[in-house]
This record gives C-alpha cells, sequence and structure tokens, in this order.
C-alpha cells in the first residue's frame, strides 16, 4: 500500500518562497497567475498487511510530528491501493 501526505502553509500564514514563484512566472510573461502557495509532498510506503485505517492513524501522526509544523502548516494523508 501506499500513501501521499502533502503539506502546504495554512492560509493565514505569508508564504514567501510562493510569493516570489509568482512573481518569476509574472516576470516570465504568465501574467494569469495571480498566486502561487508552495508546499511538500511525499510519498509513503506502508508494510504489506497493514490494516487502511491503522495506516491512515500512523500517518496521521507522522504528519503531525514530523512531516509539518503544526503552527504554521496543514497537511492531507491520503491512502492508495
Amino acid at each position: 500500500m501506499k500513501a501521499r501526505v502533502y503539506v502546504s502553509m495554512k492560509p493565514t500564514v505569508l508564504d514567501p518562497q510562493g510569493q516570489t514563484i509568482c512573481s518569476a512566472l509574472n516576470h516570465m510573461g504568465h501574467k494569469e497567475i495571480a498566486s502561487v502557495r508552495q508546499g511538500k509532498y511525499f510519498e509513503i510506503g506502508v508494510a504489506e498487511g497493514t490494516a487502511p485505517d491503522a495506516a491512515t492513524r500512523v500517518l496521521d501522526e507522522i504528519a503531525r510530528d514530523v512531516l509539518s509544523n503544526p503552527v504554521i502548516e496543514d497537511y492531507r494523508v491520503e491512502i492508495l491501493d
């Protein structure tokens, strides 16, 4: 089983890297781009035989405690078949 964890800045937190990317895209002629928010993506392999609910529980803990900073970031866990 595989899982994906997406981590992104909370909407209320400034994203200077995203603003820089947006500015660069605009300077390259992509004036239709109004904003960019950057984040992190993790693809995680889960051991065979692990129940999906157990995997979700463990990955949620890992995402909260290791992969993200809960003060400024949100995360989302997806379990894939």
